[in-house]
């Protein structure tokens, strides 16, 4: 039952064949299928998003999306170009059924005031239909060695959830993550980090915050991001990394849209492409097995990291499915843009069908699991509050100059 905006009870027995009119007010029935909860994606980049038009990135590197997008940013990126894809962004993501969506901000000098200037005001216009969150992006060298104040200044200002940064393998990691650290303490901040997104054997960024946090005792929440370099970590110093990882608390993230895409490329003496070996997903059973929470989230979309994608969180839920074979941990599978990811964003009652949580339900065609995981893009229904909503995905030409 449904009153307001939050569920008032939930029967869990089949409803009975009695009459419609016999309940205590209007009622719908769905006709046996599978509803979700409103849906959560935990990392994505609006300050990048639908650029990839103007910004494309046509080898599909890593390192060649981070050139394109600087140089698309230093061109581009007023605070109604921001705006205007952002928003296009989270309207997309309400059409799909989410209802939850954090966002990495770049926060260098030339571009952080602007983009979290207007995250301030998308908050405020999509109230009452995605809780948007902010995170403060930074290279956490670069935050070490002269920009901590300015972003810790700029990160109060804009009410952001957490502080984040990409950390890099290199002499100084233990030191910068410490700094890191110590500067989310002061703002009393949890943080949210990407780390190891390459394939490289050293890069080791996820056991050295796990170790971080457990030597200066943090006592917010941590989160880290694609976590990619542990799948090719021999099974031994895996297992090591993923228990230090549960011992301090770290919350995980898998991004295989994204990762797949970028990670595994590569090319013949003739730059002829060749078929990835490898595709970057980390380890994500064995991080379950060890009772450690996992999400998966869009990540990038339509930018040079990652050529597609609509923020539609049941396309995550699927592509993680089968690109991690979570056909076989179904129980646990859902969670992953569910539960798994309101516990990092610290949004309690949300991700579940349960009483007072939020009255945002995906209601789809399907009537069991192998059905709905046959037909991804077949039709679904939204409910918000105590009626049906459009779930219409707006027209790309919205995104025109």
């Amino acid at each position: 039952m449904v009153e307001g905006n939050r569920i008032k009870s939930v029967t869990r027995s089949r409803p009975s064949a009695k009459d419609p009119s016999d309940s205590d007010g209007p009622s719908t029935n769905l006709g046996g299928v599978i509803v979700w909860p409103g849906l959560l994606d935990v990392h994505t980049h609006l300050d990048k998003t639908h650029t990839w038009d103007r910004a494309p990135n046509p080898r599909g590197e890593f390192w060649d999306a981070i050139e394109v997008l600087h140089r698309d940013a230093e061109q581009n990126w007023t605070a109604d170009d921001i705006y205007r894809r952002a928003n296009f962004a989270l309207q997309s993501a309400w059409a799909h059924g989410t209802i939850a969506l954090r966002t990495h901000l770049d926060s260098s000098a030339h571009l952080g005031p602007t983009a979290h200037a207007v995250m301030q005001q998308l908050k405020a216009e999509w109230q009452g239909k995605i809780e948007l969150q902010t995170v403060s992006l930074c290279n956490v060298t670069n935050f070490a060695a002269h920009e901590a104040r300015r972003i810790v200044e700029l990160t109060a200002k804009n009410e952001a959830s957490a502080l984040g940064g990409f950390p890099q393998p290199g002499p100084n990691l233990t030191t910068e993550l410490e700094y890191l650290l110590a500067a989310a303490r002061e703002l009393r901040l949890p943080v949210d980090l990407h780390v190891d997104e390459s394939a490289l054997h050293h890069a080791e960024c996820l056991r050295a915050t796990a170790e971080a946090v457990l030597r200066t005792e943090f006592p917010y929440p941590v989160t880290c991001g694609h976590n990619c370099s542990l799948s090719i970590h021999d099974d031994a110093r895996a297992a090591e990394t993923i228990a230090l990882v549960k011992e301090a608390g770290i919350r995980i993230i898998s991004l295989p849209l994204c990762n797949s895409y970028l990670q595994g490329r590569s090319r013949d003496t003739d730059e002829q492409p060749r078929t990835p070996q490898w595709r970057g997903l980390t380890r994500i059973h064995e991080f379950i097995q060890t009772g450690v929470t996992v999400a998966a989230a869009s990540d990038n979309v339509r930018d040079a990291f990652f050529a597609w994608g609509d923020y539609d969180a049941l396309e995550v839920f699927h592509q993680t499915v089968r690109i991690g074979h979570l056909d076989t941990r179904m129980a646990a599978a859902p969670s992953v843009v569910t539960t798994a990811s309101a516990e990092i964003m610290a949004l309690p009652g949300y991700g579940t069908i349960a009483t007072g949580a939020p009255a945002d339900l995906i209601v789809t065609a399907a009537r069991t699991l192998s059905e709905f995981l046959a037909r991804p893009a077949a039709p679904r229904r939204l409910i918000h509050g105590e009626t049906f909503r459009d779930a219409q995905v707006p027209d790309f030409s919205q995104l025109d100059q």
